[in-house]
């Protein structure tokens, strides 16, 4: 599996393993969102997400080295732990990204990657993105069978990843995702689900999403609503459905 790369866009998915379930309660789904806004918010843009009972599916631009910029290790000797990171700041060394997928106070700032190092006390690291999405996966597993007393791998091995590379397909993508709930038979109106990104889409409440940008690929908000009621383009989405 190739890994990711800056500057593209990746449809990102997966189910757990031997299709088991990965979420139960809805401290389950909360729990992987705040971990999901620790691990991958820093280091791309997230344009649609869904969560279900054994699966999921998101859809990312990882962002340049430069947008990304640099971090720090948190261990006190300076020793490399690419799981446990802060986003390191001018003014602040230490700042965490804070808040959570849905609601955000401000854009997390980031030292310039092309910083002198004699600015910086300790050793810094560039982040890899394909690491950050194993790292999310790991820390839930480990929550997941801490509380449910369960050992093993959660998620199988290793995690879809599909590069968007048209318009057309960037938006059918946007409607697949917010509307898999339906086609799984967990809702029968995917308004109603609510552990997607769509009601986060259509609404004015600030958050981390890259909101405008996705309301830019369907021109505008009334639009996109209008498009997730059209039927799909089945033949397009045939390779990125888990079924």
């Amino acid at each position: 599996m190739l890994p990711l790369e800056h500057c593209k866009y990746y449809h990102i998915y997966n189910c757990g393993n031997n299709r088991d379930d990965l979420f139960r309660t809805r401290e389950n789904y909360n729990h992987f969102l705040s971990l999901y806004d620790k691990y991958i918010y820093p280091i791309a843009d997230t344009y649609a997400w869904v969560l279900m009972k054994n699966h999921f599916h998101l859809l990312v631009r990882i962002r340049e080295e430069e947008e990304i910029g640099i971090y720090m290790p948190l261990n006190s000797d300076g020793s490399d732990d690419s799981v446990r990171f802060q986003t390191t700041t001018r003014n602040n060394l230490t700042e965490s990204a804070g808040n959570n997928l849905t609601e955000s106070a401000g854009p997390v700032r980031v030292i310039s990657s092309n910083i002198p190092e004699s600015a910086v006390p300790v050793r810094v690291i560039k982040p890899n993105p394909t690491k950050h999405f194993s790292h999310l996966f790991n820390a839930y597993a480990k929550y997941y069978n801490k509380i449910y007393n369960r050992t093993g791998a959660l998620f199988q091995r290793p995690f879809k990843r599909i590069e968007v590379t048209s318009n057309k397909y960037f938006r059918q993508l946007v409607v697949y995702i917010h509307t898999n709930p339906v086609h799984h038979k967990f809702c029968k109106d995917y308004t109603d689900y609510p552990w997607s990104s769509f009601d986060i889409i259509i609404s004015t409440k600030p958050t981390k999403l890259t909101r405008e940008q996705t309301l830019e690929w369907f021109d505008d908000r009334e639009n996109l609503i209008a498009v997730h009621k059209q039927k799909l383009d089945n033949e397009l989405l045939n390779a990125i459905t888990l079924e």
